[in-house]
Protein backbone atom coordinates (compact mmCIF):
# COMPACT_ATOMS: atom_id res chain seq x y z
CA UNK A 1 0.00 0.00 0.00
CA UNK A 2 2.76 2.46 0.91
CA UNK A 3 4.58 1.87 -2.35
CA UNK A 4 1.34 2.42 -4.23
CA UNK A 5 0.53 5.74 -2.56
CA UNK A 6 4.11 7.06 -2.54
CA UNK A 7 4.51 6.43 -6.25
CA UNK A 8 1.43 8.44 -7.11
CA UNK A 9 3.22 11.81 -7.45
CA UNK A 10 5.86 10.39 -9.77
CA UNK A 11 3.22 8.67 -11.89
CA UNK A 12 1.25 11.88 -12.12
CA UNK A 13 4.32 13.89 -13.16
CA UNK A 14 5.05 11.37 -15.89
CA UNK A 15 1.48 11.41 -17.19
CA UNK A 16 0.25 14.95 -16.63
CA UNK A 17 2.39 16.34 -19.42
CA UNK A 18 0.82 13.92 -21.84
CA UNK A 19 -2.64 14.69 -20.53
CA UNK A 20 -2.16 18.43 -20.97
CA UNK A 21 -0.61 17.99 -24.42
CA UNK A 22 -3.47 15.72 -25.40
CA UNK A 23 -6.00 18.30 -24.28
CA UNK A 24 -4.15 21.10 -26.07
CA UNK A 25 -3.92 19.04 -29.24
CA UNK A 26 -7.71 19.05 -29.25
CA UNK A 27 -7.61 22.63 -30.49
CA UNK A 28 -7.52 21.24 -34.01
CA UNK A 29 -10.53 19.13 -33.12
CA UNK A 30 -12.22 22.21 -31.70
CA UNK A 31 -11.99 23.74 -35.17
CA UNK A 32 -13.89 20.77 -36.57
CA UNK A 33 -16.45 21.00 -33.78
CA UNK A 34 -17.20 24.58 -34.76
CA UNK A 35 -18.98 23.22 -37.85
CA UNK A 36 -21.57 21.62 -35.54
CA UNK A 37 -24.59 23.85 -34.68
CA UNK A 38 -23.89 25.92 -31.57
CA UNK A 39 -26.75 24.47 -29.57
CA UNK A 40 -25.40 20.93 -30.01
CA UNK A 41 -21.92 22.06 -28.98
CA UNK A 42 -23.47 22.99 -25.64
CA UNK A 43 -24.65 19.39 -25.24
CA UNK A 44 -21.21 18.01 -26.20
CA UNK A 45 -19.49 20.39 -23.78
CA UNK A 46 -21.56 19.56 -20.70
CA UNK A 47 -21.64 15.87 -21.62
CA UNK A 48 -17.90 15.51 -21.03
CA UNK A 49 -17.99 17.03 -17.56
CA UNK A 50 -21.14 15.42 -16.18
CA UNK A 51 -20.29 12.00 -17.62
CA UNK A 52 -16.93 12.16 -15.82
CA UNK A 53 -18.53 13.10 -12.48
CA UNK A 54 -21.09 10.30 -12.56
CA UNK A 55 -18.68 7.72 -13.98
CA UNK A 56 -16.12 8.39 -11.24
CA UNK A 57 -18.70 7.84 -8.52
CA UNK A 58 -19.98 4.59 -10.02
CA UNK A 59 -16.42 3.30 -10.57
CA UNK A 60 -15.64 3.58 -6.88
CA UNK A 61 -18.73 1.74 -5.61
CA UNK A 62 -17.53 -1.82 -6.32
CA UNK A 63 -13.97 -1.01 -5.22
CA UNK A 64 -14.81 -0.24 -1.59
CA UNK A 65 -13.86 -3.73 -0.30
CA UNK A 66 -10.42 -3.25 -1.85
CA UNK A 67 -9.99 0.06 0.01
CA UNK A 68 -10.64 -1.78 3.27
CA UNK A 69 -7.56 -3.88 2.53
CA UNK A 70 -5.44 -1.04 1.14
CA UNK A 71 -5.94 1.30 4.10
CA UNK A 72 -6.44 -1.40 6.74
CA UNK A 73 -9.75 0.24 7.68
CA UNK A 74 -13.24 -0.96 8.52
CA UNK A 75 -16.29 -0.85 6.25
CA UNK A 76 -17.82 2.16 8.03
CA UNK A 77 -14.71 4.31 7.52
CA UNK A 78 -14.35 3.30 3.88
CA UNK A 79 -18.07 3.89 3.29
CA UNK A 80 -17.40 7.59 3.78
CA UNK A 81 -15.81 7.59 0.30
CA UNK A 82 -19.31 7.30 -1.14
CA UNK A 83 -21.29 8.96 1.67
CA UNK A 84 -19.30 12.21 1.77
CA UNK A 85 -19.69 12.68 -1.98
CA UNK A 86 -23.44 12.17 -1.76
CA UNK A 87 -23.84 14.51 1.22
CA UNK A 88 -21.60 17.25 -0.21
CA UNK A 89 -23.39 17.15 -3.56
CA UNK A 90 -26.86 17.22 -1.98
CA UNK A 91 -25.96 20.17 0.24
CA UNK A 92 -24.50 22.16 -2.68
CA UNK A 93 -27.32 21.68 -5.19
CA UNK A 94 -29.74 24.19 -3.57
CA UNK A 95 -27.19 26.94 -4.30
CA UNK A 96 -27.10 26.41 -8.05
CA UNK A 97 -30.25 28.43 -8.80
CA UNK A 98 -28.90 31.46 -6.93
CA UNK A 99 -25.38 31.15 -8.33
CA UNK A 100 -26.69 30.71 -11.88
CA UNK A 101 -28.85 33.84 -11.66
CA UNK A 102 -26.25 35.88 -9.80
CA UNK A 103 -23.06 35.03 -11.70
CA UNK A 104 -24.23 33.31 -14.89
CA UNK A 105 -24.71 29.60 -15.58
CA UNK A 106 -21.59 29.21 -17.73
CA UNK A 107 -19.35 30.60 -15.01
CA UNK A 108 -20.92 28.32 -12.37
CA UNK A 109 -20.53 25.22 -14.53
CA UNK A 110 -16.89 25.93 -15.39
CA UNK A 111 -16.15 26.67 -11.73
CA UNK A 112 -17.71 23.35 -10.73
CA UNK A 113 -15.72 21.43 -13.35
CA UNK A 114 -12.49 23.12 -12.24
CA UNK A 115 -13.21 22.15 -8.63
CA UNK A 116 -13.85 18.56 -9.75
CA UNK A 117 -10.46 18.41 -11.50
CA UNK A 118 -8.81 19.75 -8.33
CA UNK A 119 -10.59 17.09 -6.28
CA UNK A 120 -9.40 14.40 -8.70
CA UNK A 121 -5.79 15.57 -8.46
CA UNK A 122 -6.06 15.60 -4.65
CA UNK A 123 -7.44 12.05 -4.80
CA UNK A 124 -4.52 10.92 -6.95
CA UNK A 125 -1.99 12.37 -4.49
CA UNK A 126 -3.79 11.02 -1.41
CA UNK A 127 -1.57 9.15 1.03
CA UNK A 128 -4.26 7.89 3.41
CA UNK A 129 -7.99 7.31 3.72
CA UNK A 130 -8.68 10.72 5.27
CA UNK A 131 -7.17 12.47 2.25
CA UNK A 132 -9.25 10.33 -0.11
CA UNK A 133 -12.42 11.26 1.80
CA UNK A 134 -11.54 14.98 1.67
CA UNK A 135 -10.92 14.67 -2.07
CA UNK A 136 -14.31 13.05 -2.50
CA UNK A 137 -15.95 15.90 -0.55
CA UNK A 138 -14.38 18.37 -2.99
CA UNK A 139 -15.68 16.31 -5.90
CA UNK A 140 -19.15 16.23 -4.31
CA UNK A 141 -19.27 20.03 -4.08
CA UNK A 142 -18.27 20.18 -7.75
CA UNK A 143 -20.95 17.68 -8.75
CA UNK A 144 -23.58 19.66 -6.86
CA UNK A 145 -22.71 22.75 -8.89
CA UNK A 146 -22.43 21.00 -12.26
CA UNK A 147 -25.33 18.58 -12.61
CA UNK A 148 -28.30 20.96 -12.19
CA UNK A 149 -26.60 23.75 -14.17
CA UNK A 150 -25.76 21.39 -17.06
CA UNK A 151 -29.42 20.72 -17.79
CA UNK A 152 -30.27 24.42 -17.40
CA UNK A 153 -27.60 25.29 -20.00
CA UNK A 154 -29.12 22.82 -22.46
CA UNK A 155 -32.63 24.15 -21.85
CA UNK A 156 -31.42 27.69 -22.49
CA UNK A 157 -29.94 26.64 -25.84
CA UNK A 158 -32.89 24.68 -27.28
CA UNK A 159 -36.52 25.58 -27.98
CA UNK A 160 -39.09 23.50 -26.10
CA UNK A 161 -39.99 21.30 -29.07
CA UNK A 162 -36.33 20.20 -29.48
CA UNK A 163 -35.37 19.65 -25.87
CA UNK A 164 -36.46 16.01 -25.75
CA UNK A 165 -33.76 14.84 -28.15
CA UNK A 166 -31.14 17.20 -26.70
CA UNK A 167 -31.69 16.09 -23.10
CA UNK A 168 -31.92 12.49 -24.32
CA UNK A 169 -28.41 12.74 -25.76
CA UNK A 170 -27.18 14.46 -22.61
CA UNK A 171 -28.96 11.86 -20.47
CA UNK A 172 -26.50 9.26 -21.71
CA UNK A 173 -24.16 10.64 -19.04
CA UNK A 174 -26.73 10.25 -16.29
CA UNK A 175 -27.92 6.75 -17.21
CA UNK A 176 -25.01 5.03 -18.97
CA UNK A 177 -22.23 6.09 -16.59
CA UNK A 178 -23.68 4.23 -13.55
CA UNK A 179 -24.05 1.12 -15.71
CA UNK A 180 -20.51 1.00 -17.14
CA UNK A 181 -18.73 2.49 -14.12
CA UNK A 182 -18.49 -0.76 -12.13
CA UNK A 183 -17.00 -2.56 -15.17
CA UNK A 184 -14.38 0.13 -15.76
CA UNK A 185 -13.57 0.38 -12.07
CA UNK A 186 -13.21 -3.39 -11.74
CA UNK A 187 -10.88 -3.59 -14.75
CA UNK A 188 -8.74 -0.66 -13.59
CA UNK A 189 -8.25 -2.01 -10.08
CA UNK A 190 -7.09 -5.33 -11.52
CA UNK A 191 -4.34 -3.87 -13.70
CA UNK A 192 -3.28 -0.53 -12.16
CA UNK A 193 -3.04 1.02 -8.70
CA UNK A 194 -6.10 2.65 -7.12
CA UNK A 195 -4.96 6.32 -7.61
CA UNK A 196 -5.63 5.90 -11.32
CA UNK A 197 -9.33 5.76 -10.52
CA UNK A 198 -8.93 9.49 -9.84
CA UNK A 199 -6.36 10.20 -12.57
CA UNK A 200 -8.77 8.93 -15.22
CA UNK A 201 -10.92 12.00 -14.54
CA UNK A 202 -8.23 14.51 -15.42
CA UNK A 203 -8.06 14.22 -19.24
CA UNK A 204 -11.85 14.08 -19.53
CA UNK A 205 -12.19 17.03 -17.15
CA UNK A 206 -9.64 19.12 -19.03
CA UNK A 207 -11.35 18.31 -22.31
CA UNK A 208 -14.71 19.33 -20.86
CA UNK A 209 -13.14 22.54 -19.50
CA UNK A 210 -11.71 23.44 -22.89
CA UNK A 211 -14.98 22.76 -24.70
CA UNK A 212 -17.10 24.55 -22.09
CA UNK A 213 -14.89 27.65 -22.15
CA UNK A 214 -15.12 27.74 -25.94
CA UNK A 215 -18.72 26.81 -26.68
CA UNK A 216 -20.98 27.51 -23.71
CA UNK A 217 -22.91 30.73 -24.12
CA UNK A 218 -23.03 33.32 -21.37
CA UNK A 219 -26.42 33.71 -19.72
CA UNK A 220 -28.02 36.76 -18.17
CA UNK A 221 -26.92 37.70 -14.66
CA UNK A 222 -28.67 39.53 -11.86
CA UNK A 223 -26.03 41.25 -9.67
CA UNK A 224 -28.75 42.60 -7.40
CA UNK A 225 -30.08 39.16 -6.48
CA UNK A 226 -29.96 38.60 -2.73
CA UNK A 227 -28.71 35.43 -1.09
CA UNK A 228 -31.20 33.68 1.18
CA UNK A 229 -28.76 32.67 3.91
CA UNK A 230 -31.39 31.49 6.38
CA UNK A 231 -33.07 29.31 3.76
CA UNK A 232 -29.70 27.88 2.73
CA UNK A 233 -28.75 26.95 6.29
CA UNK A 234 -32.12 25.27 6.90
CA UNK A 235 -32.22 23.22 3.70
CA UNK A 236 -28.56 22.14 3.81
CA UNK A 237 -29.02 20.99 7.39
CA UNK A 238 -32.12 19.05 6.37
CA UNK A 239 -30.74 17.46 3.21
CA UNK A 240 -27.35 16.82 4.77
CA UNK A 241 -28.89 15.05 7.77
CA UNK A 242 -31.16 12.83 5.67
CA UNK A 243 -28.46 11.88 3.14
CA UNK A 244 -25.92 11.20 5.88
CA UNK A 245 -28.40 8.97 7.71
CA UNK A 246 -29.21 7.07 4.52
CA UNK A 247 -25.53 6.75 3.69
CA UNK A 248 -24.65 5.10 6.99
CA UNK A 249 -27.88 3.13 7.48
CA UNK A 250 -27.24 0.18 5.19
CA UNK A 251 -28.31 -2.34 7.83
CA UNK A 252 -31.47 -2.51 9.93
CA UNK A 253 -29.50 -2.04 13.13
CA UNK A 254 -27.71 1.07 11.85
CA UNK A 255 -30.82 2.54 10.27
CA UNK A 256 -32.72 2.45 13.54
CA UNK A 257 -29.96 3.42 15.93
CA UNK A 258 -30.72 6.60 17.95
CA UNK A 259 -28.32 8.82 15.98
CA UNK A 260 -29.76 7.80 12.62
CA UNK A 261 -33.35 8.23 13.75
CA UNK A 262 -32.49 11.66 15.14
CA UNK A 263 -30.85 12.66 11.86
CA UNK A 264 -33.78 11.50 9.75
CA UNK A 265 -36.45 13.10 11.94
CA UNK A 266 -34.43 16.29 12.39
CA UNK A 267 -33.71 16.45 8.66
CA UNK A 268 -37.36 16.03 7.72
CA UNK A 269 -38.40 18.70 10.23
CA UNK A 270 -35.81 21.05 8.72
CA UNK A 271 -37.20 20.42 5.23
CA UNK A 272 -40.75 21.22 6.41
CA UNK A 273 -39.52 24.40 8.09
CA UNK A 274 -37.68 25.32 4.88
CA UNK A 275 -40.85 24.92 2.81
CA UNK A 276 -42.88 27.11 5.18
CA UNK A 277 -40.11 29.70 5.31
CA UNK A 278 -39.51 29.87 1.55
CA UNK A 279 -43.20 30.29 0.71
CA UNK A 280 -43.11 33.57 2.64
CA UNK A 281 -40.00 34.99 0.93
CA UNK A 282 -40.11 37.44 -1.97
CA UNK A 283 -36.80 36.16 -3.36
CA UNK A 284 -36.48 32.55 -2.12
CA UNK A 285 -33.44 30.33 -2.49
CA UNK A 286 -35.63 27.72 -4.22
CA UNK A 287 -38.91 28.78 -5.78
CA UNK A 288 -41.27 26.06 -4.58
CA UNK A 289 -44.18 27.36 -6.63
CA UNK A 290 -42.96 25.08 -9.45
CA UNK A 291 -44.60 22.21 -7.57
CA UNK A 292 -47.97 23.79 -8.32
CA UNK A 293 -47.42 22.76 -11.95
CA UNK A 294 -48.90 19.22 -12.19
CA UNK A 295 -46.58 18.05 -14.98
CA UNK A 296 -43.48 19.09 -13.04
CA UNK A 297 -44.65 17.42 -9.82
CA UNK A 298 -45.59 14.19 -11.60
CA UNK A 299 -42.27 14.18 -13.45
CA UNK A 300 -40.51 14.19 -10.07
CA UNK A 301 -42.54 11.15 -8.97
CA UNK A 302 -41.84 9.31 -12.23
CA UNK A 303 -38.10 10.02 -12.26
CA UNK A 304 -37.80 9.10 -8.58
CA UNK A 305 -39.55 5.78 -9.23
CA UNK A 306 -37.35 5.10 -12.27
CA UNK A 307 -34.24 5.93 -10.25
CA UNK A 308 -35.28 3.48 -7.54
CA UNK A 309 -35.78 0.89 -10.29
CA UNK A 310 -32.36 1.64 -11.76
CA UNK A 311 -30.46 1.44 -8.49
CA UNK A 312 -32.35 -1.65 -7.35
CA UNK A 313 -30.82 -3.42 -10.35
CA UNK A 314 -27.37 -1.95 -9.73
CA UNK A 315 -27.51 -3.32 -6.17
CA UNK A 316 -29.34 -6.63 -6.66
CA UNK A 317 -27.84 -7.97 -9.91
CA UNK A 318 -24.25 -8.19 -8.62
CA UNK A 319 -25.57 -10.14 -5.63
CA UNK A 320 -27.47 -12.44 -7.97
CA UNK A 321 -24.53 -13.09 -10.27
CA UNK A 322 -21.84 -13.44 -7.61
CA UNK A 323 -23.64 -14.74 -4.52
CA UNK A 324 -26.19 -17.03 -6.19
CA UNK A 325 -24.56 -18.10 -9.46
CA UNK A 326 -20.97 -17.86 -8.21
CA UNK A 327 -19.70 -15.97 -11.26
CA UNK A 328 -16.89 -13.38 -11.16
CA UNK A 329 -16.84 -9.56 -11.19
CA UNK A 330 -16.03 -9.36 -14.89
CA UNK A 331 -19.22 -11.20 -15.86
CA UNK A 332 -21.10 -9.00 -13.41
CA UNK A 333 -19.81 -5.90 -15.13
CA UNK A 334 -20.54 -7.27 -18.60
CA UNK A 335 -24.15 -7.81 -17.57
CA UNK A 336 -24.66 -4.04 -17.46
CA UNK A 337 -23.04 -3.09 -20.77
CA UNK A 338 -25.92 -4.05 -23.13
CA UNK A 339 -28.36 -2.36 -20.75
CA UNK A 340 -26.26 0.81 -20.83
CA UNK A 341 -26.17 0.75 -24.65
CA UNK A 342 -29.93 0.15 -24.85
CA UNK A 343 -30.59 2.94 -22.37
CA UNK A 344 -28.53 5.38 -24.42
CA UNK A 345 -30.17 4.42 -27.72
CA UNK A 346 -33.71 4.59 -26.36
CA UNK A 347 -33.06 7.90 -24.64
CA UNK A 348 -32.52 9.43 -28.06
CA UNK A 349 -35.53 7.58 -29.50
CA UNK A 350 -37.64 8.60 -26.52
CA UNK A 351 -36.49 12.19 -26.89
CA UNK A 352 -37.58 12.27 -30.53
CA UNK A 353 -40.98 10.81 -29.67
CA UNK A 354 -41.36 13.35 -26.87
CA UNK A 355 -40.60 16.24 -29.23
CA UNK A 356 -43.00 15.00 -31.92
CA UNK A 357 -45.92 13.48 -29.99
CA UNK A 358 -45.56 14.33 -26.30
CA UNK A 359 -44.77 12.50 -23.03
CA UNK A 360 -47.87 10.29 -22.97
CA UNK A 361 -46.55 8.39 -25.98
CA UNK A 362 -43.16 7.58 -24.47
CA UNK A 363 -43.09 7.74 -20.65
CA UNK A 364 -45.94 5.28 -19.85
CA UNK A 365 -44.65 2.70 -22.38
CA UNK A 366 -41.16 3.12 -20.95
CA UNK A 367 -42.34 2.50 -17.39
CA UNK A 368 -44.39 -0.49 -18.55
CA UNK A 369 -41.40 -2.01 -20.35
CA UNK A 370 -39.12 -1.46 -17.36
CA UNK A 371 -41.69 -2.88 -14.93
CA UNK A 372 -42.32 -5.95 -17.13
CA UNK A 373 -38.62 -6.81 -17.34
CA UNK A 374 -38.24 -6.24 -13.60
CA UNK A 375 -41.12 -8.66 -12.96
CA UNK A 376 -39.29 -11.14 -15.19
CA UNK A 377 -36.24 -10.84 -12.93
CA UNK A 378 -38.54 -11.58 -10.02
CA UNK A 379 -39.22 -15.07 -11.38
CA UNK A 380 -35.76 -16.28 -12.35
CA UNK A 381 -34.58 -19.65 -11.04
CA UNK A 382 -31.27 -21.29 -10.21
CA UNK A 383 -31.43 -22.89 -13.65
CA UNK A 384 -32.02 -19.58 -15.49
CA UNK A 385 -29.17 -19.01 -17.98
CA UNK A 386 -26.90 -15.95 -17.74
CA UNK A 387 -27.89 -14.72 -21.21
CA UNK A 388 -31.58 -14.50 -20.24
CA UNK A 389 -30.75 -12.34 -17.22
CA UNK A 390 -28.72 -10.12 -19.55
CA UNK A 391 -31.66 -9.86 -21.96
CA UNK A 392 -34.06 -8.89 -19.16
CA UNK A 393 -31.64 -6.27 -17.86
CA UNK A 394 -31.21 -4.90 -21.38
CA UNK A 395 -34.99 -4.55 -21.71
CA UNK A 396 -34.96 -2.71 -18.39
CA UNK A 397 -32.40 -0.34 -19.91
CA UNK A 398 -34.69 0.29 -22.87
CA UNK A 399 -37.55 1.18 -20.54
CA UNK A 400 -35.31 3.40 -18.43
CA UNK A 401 -34.20 5.31 -21.51
CA UNK A 402 -37.78 5.90 -22.61
CA UNK A 403 -39.13 6.95 -19.23
CA UNK A 404 -36.62 8.81 -17.06
CA UNK A 405 -35.17 11.57 -19.22
CA UNK A 406 -38.38 12.26 -21.23
CA UNK A 407 -40.28 12.62 -17.95
CA UNK A 408 -37.63 15.03 -16.66
CA UNK A 409 -37.74 17.05 -19.88
CA UNK A 410 -41.53 17.33 -19.93
CA UNK A 411 -41.50 18.48 -16.30
CA UNK A 412 -38.85 21.12 -16.95
CA UNK A 413 -40.66 22.29 -20.09
CA UNK A 414 -43.77 22.90 -18.02
CA UNK A 415 -42.17 25.53 -15.75
CA UNK A 416 -41.07 29.07 -16.55
CA UNK A 417 -37.71 29.24 -18.34
CA UNK A 418 -36.41 31.59 -15.64
CA UNK A 419 -36.88 28.80 -13.06
CA UNK A 420 -35.12 26.06 -15.03
CA UNK A 421 -31.96 26.14 -12.91
CA UNK A 422 -33.95 25.95 -9.67
CA UNK A 423 -36.26 23.28 -11.09
CA UNK A 424 -33.27 21.24 -12.19
CA UNK A 425 -31.67 21.59 -8.76
CA UNK A 426 -34.80 20.33 -6.98
CA UNK A 427 -35.17 17.51 -9.48
CA UNK A 428 -31.60 16.37 -8.83
CA UNK A 429 -31.92 16.69 -5.05
CA UNK A 430 -35.09 14.58 -4.89
CA UNK A 431 -33.65 12.02 -7.31
CA UNK A 432 -30.50 11.79 -5.17
CA UNK A 433 -32.54 11.20 -2.02
CA UNK A 434 -34.84 8.65 -3.67
CA UNK A 435 -31.87 6.75 -5.13
CA UNK A 436 -30.19 6.65 -1.74
CA UNK A 437 -33.44 5.58 -0.09
CA UNK A 438 -33.83 2.81 -2.66
CA UNK A 439 -30.34 1.45 -2.05
CA UNK A 440 -30.84 1.54 1.73
CA UNK A 441 -34.21 -0.19 1.45
CA UNK A 442 -32.96 -3.01 -0.78
CA UNK A 443 -29.78 -3.44 1.29
CA UNK A 444 -31.79 -3.91 4.48
CA UNK A 445 -34.47 -5.99 2.77
CA UNK A 446 -31.82 -8.34 1.40
CA UNK A 447 -30.08 -8.84 4.75
CA UNK A 448 -33.24 -9.23 6.86
CA UNK A 449 -35.37 -11.24 4.46
CA UNK A 450 -32.53 -13.58 3.47
CA UNK A 451 -32.03 -14.53 7.11
CA UNK A 452 -35.77 -15.09 7.57
CA UNK A 453 -36.04 -17.32 4.50
CA UNK A 454 -32.97 -19.35 5.47
CA UNK A 455 -34.29 -19.95 9.00
CA UNK A 456 -37.91 -20.58 8.09
CA UNK A 457 -37.46 -23.17 5.36
CA UNK A 458 -35.23 -26.12 4.59
CA UNK A 459 -33.53 -24.77 1.46
CA UNK A 460 -29.95 -24.08 0.41
CA UNK A 461 -28.19 -20.79 1.06
CA UNK A 462 -28.21 -19.98 -2.67
CA UNK A 463 -31.95 -20.68 -2.90
CA UNK A 464 -32.63 -18.41 0.09
CA UNK A 465 -30.63 -15.61 -1.49
CA UNK A 466 -32.38 -16.10 -4.83
CA UNK A 467 -35.85 -16.00 -3.25
CA UNK A 468 -34.96 -12.77 -1.47
CA UNK A 469 -33.62 -11.18 -4.66
CA UNK A 470 -36.74 -12.29 -6.55
CA UNK A 471 -38.96 -10.64 -3.96
CA UNK A 472 -36.88 -7.45 -4.02
CA UNK A 473 -37.23 -7.19 -7.80
CA UNK A 474 -41.00 -7.60 -7.48
CA UNK A 475 -41.07 -4.77 -4.92
CA UNK A 476 -39.10 -2.63 -7.38
CA UNK A 477 -41.63 -3.47 -10.10
CA UNK A 478 -44.51 -2.41 -7.84
CA UNK A 479 -42.87 1.02 -7.37
CA UNK A 480 -42.68 1.42 -11.16
CA UNK A 481 -46.29 0.28 -11.63
CA UNK A 482 -47.51 2.81 -9.06
CA UNK A 483 -45.91 5.58 -11.11
CA UNK A 484 -47.37 4.25 -14.38
CA UNK A 485 -50.94 5.66 -14.13
CA UNK A 486 -49.58 8.99 -12.85
CA UNK A 487 -47.40 9.31 -15.96
CA UNK A 488 -50.51 9.85 -18.10
CA UNK A 489 -50.95 13.21 -16.35
CA UNK A 490 -47.77 14.52 -18.00
CA UNK A 491 -48.37 17.20 -20.61
CA UNK A 492 -46.07 18.22 -23.44
CA UNK A 493 -45.58 21.20 -25.72
CA UNK A 494 -48.19 19.70 -28.07
CA UNK A 495 -50.82 19.67 -25.31
CA UNK A 496 -50.13 23.32 -24.47
CA UNK A 497 -50.52 24.29 -28.12
CA UNK A 498 -53.85 22.44 -28.34
CA UNK A 499 -55.06 24.15 -25.15
CA UNK A 500 -54.15 27.54 -26.62
CA UNK A 501 -56.04 26.78 -29.85
CA UNK A 502 -59.10 25.65 -27.89
CA UNK A 503 -59.00 28.82 -25.81
CA UNK A 504 -58.82 30.98 -28.95
CA UNK A 505 -61.79 29.17 -30.49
Amino acid sequence: MKESTKSAPSRLRNSVGGIVKGSLSMRGGVGLLQKIPKKWLVVVSVLFGTFTVILNNSMLNPILPRFIQIFDANAVAVGWIITIFMVAMGMTMPLTGYFGDRFGKKKVYITGLSIFIIGSICGFFSQNLSMVIISRAIQGVAGGLMLPIAMALIFNSFPKHERGLAVGVYGIAAMVAPAIGPTIGGLLIQYVDWPWLFALNIPFGLTGLLLSSKFLEKTETNPAKKFDLVGFLIITAGIGSVLYALGRGRTLEKLFDPLNLTLVVGGLIAVVIFVLYELRQEDPLLNLTVFKVPTYSVSIVVTSSASIGLFSGIFLLPLLIQEVYGLNEVLTGLLFLPAAAASGIFMSIGGRILDKKGPKFVVPPGLAIMASATIGLGFIKLSTPYWLIMVLNTIRGMGMGMSNIPATTSGMNAIDDKLVAQGSAMNNIIRQISSSLGIVFFSIYYEVRRAQVAMGSDISTEAAKLQTINEAFLVSAVVLLIALPLSFILKGVQDDEEDEKSAEE
